[in-house]
């Protein structure tokens, strides 16, 4: 793959999980991309993320990335707050796959009325903060030990984005 015009933009479906779980996994392999440490099933997975707003990116008929929103509450004054989970295949990588999925649920969210996204990002994860924070997210907050991981605290960079629908 060459060029971000390669890749193809669509919908998650159920039969796309397998490949949607493997990405998942390979991210949290990394140990700098989530606080999980198994991907879940598909039943989990679909609870979680919104399903109006699951996007997969694909090139070659073959999916290499995936974007979906969770809610960030179930009280309705936050009916519009959601945070980003973003996944690139490792062997696509720094080739505008992020910057593609991150653009499309942008969009997507939008249309949604969601007028906030949100993402907490390990703080060794540079490549996902300066993706977020040239798509519009700004730093709001730095959490520390926020959480532990394979018994190891870690922090934090809290990331917003306002839509145009608040601004």
């Amino acid at each position: 793959m060459n060029t971000s015009a390669e890749i193809k933009i669509k919908p998650i479906q159920k039969d796309d999980f397998p490949a949607v779980k493997k990405i998942y996994q390979a991210g949290i392999n990394t140990g700098i991309a989530t606080f999980e440490t198994l991907a879940p099933t598909w039943e989990t997975w679909n609870k979680k993320f919104r399903t109006d707003s699951r996007l997969l990116a694909e090139n070659n008929n073959s999916i290499i990335g995936w974007v979906a929103l969770s809610p960030v509450s179930a009280r309705q004054v936050y009916s519009g707050v959601c945070e980003v989970s973003l996944y690139v295949h490792p062997e696509h990588s720094g080739r505008g796959v992020g910057r593609a999925l991150l653009r499309s649920i942008i969009a997507q969210s939008e249309k949604n009325k969601i007028w906030t996204l949100q993402a907490g990002i390990f703080p060794e994860n540079k490549a996902s903060i300066a993706l977020h924070t040239s798509e519009g997210f700004r730093e709001v907050g730095y959490r520390e030990k926020i959480g532990k991981r394979d018994g190891v605290w870690h922090d934090n960079i809290f990331l917003e984005r306002r839509s145009r629908l608040v601004i």
